[in-house]
């Protein structure tokens, strides 16, 4: 199984999300292709009256394991209500750094 699914395995078990993505950005960054960045968006009303930086904690507890081989990890941690207004997620920057 590879990263990605790892991951995703892991947030389905964690949160039972409604909405769950693992986008492996990689090949968006300086160096070889590898799963070393990944973007994730995740809709859970287990969010519900936390704050950010709570959800994040939660989010890097439940991949405690992954995240010894993981360079970047962007969280896009929201409920549904957050889910709706926003209307869906924000791209990715550009790398700043490397040759790519």
């Amino acid at each position: 199984m590879n990263k990605q699914d790892t991951i995703t395995e892991k947030l389905n078990q964690a949160f039972s999300p409604e909405h769950l993505e693992v986008i492996n950005e990689s090949h968006m960054h300086s160096g070889p292709d590898t799963e070393s960045h990944f973007k994730v968006i995740i809709v859970s009303d287990d969010f519900k009256d936390k704050m950010l930086i709570a959800r994040h904690r939660m989010v890097n507890k439940a991949l405690e394991q992954e995240l010894k081989d993981i360079h970047a990890l962007a969280l896009h941690t929201m409920t549904m209500d957050e889910w709706f207004k926003k209307g869906g997620t924000p791209e990715s920057p550009p790398c700043a750094g490397g040759g790519k």
